[in-house]
């Protein structure tokens, strides 16, 4: 089960945990995705699966394309709805506190520093995603939807240009994804994340030498 061993509660939040959206990188998968991260994390570290799995299926439960304005916002909006989704269920304060401080600090563009194990975790398991070889499936495949090019033909490591990830999709490796390794909360994420990192880089180094390009 994509959500085991937890299934009655995901049963319960699934219905309030993706608005109607066209977005493929942040959908139904991407919550199994960044839930199986969480349970790997948290059977080394410790921590309230059913606070995580409430925060993992919620922590998107407002949907904000990447390129909103609303963006650095995305996650203080979903951190309001899931608690409300969370009262209506008869959860105690202290529990759903828990959960949106860590839907609230998951986000990489709100830039906030988790406080609890549980927000670390959902941190750590929902940035796994963008690393390793899904991170490269979802960079590319959001490039398509914003309408970006793969590379600057002219240009494509940045040689001679500042980097623009609006506009060519190689260079978000630059300025993000190769950096989002180094700020990982938890020791096990953290040696998920070299894990991934690698792959990632390496993606890059490959796909520069078959561009022709330096």
């Amino acid at each position: 089960m994509p959500f085991s061993p937890l299934s009655a509660l995901a049963d319960t939040l699934l219905p309030h945990a993706l608005e109607p959206s066209e977005d493929g990188a942040h959908d139904l998968s991407h919550l199994q995705r960044v839930w199986h991260n969480a349970r790997s994390i948290q059977a080394k570290e410790g921590g309230d699966l059913e606070v995580l799995l409430a925060a993992v299926l919620l922590h998107d439960c407002v949907a904000v394309e990447k390129n909103s304005p609303l963006r650095s916002k995305a996650s203080a909006l979903a951190a309001a709805k899931a608690g409300k989704v969370l009262q209506a269920l008869d959860w105690q304060p202290v529990r759903i506190a828990a959960v949106t401080h860590a839907i609230e600090t998951h986000s990489f563009s709100a830039g906030l520093t988790p406080n609890s194990l549980e927000a670390r975790i959902v941190q750590d398991a929902d940035r796994l995603d963008s690393l390793g070889m899904i991170g490269v499936a979802r960079t590319f495949y959001t490039a398509g939807r914003m309408g970006s090019g793969l590379y600057d033909p002219a240009d494509p490591t940045a040689l001679n240009r500042d980097y623009d990830d609006k506009r060519f999709c190689l260079d978000h490796f630059q300025t993000k994804l190769l950096h989002l390794a180094d700020g990982f909360q938890t020791a096990a994420g953290q040696h998920m994340a070299q894990v991934r990192h690698q792959r990632l880089k390496g993606f890059m180094e490959t796909f520069i030498e078959e561009i022709g390009a330096q």
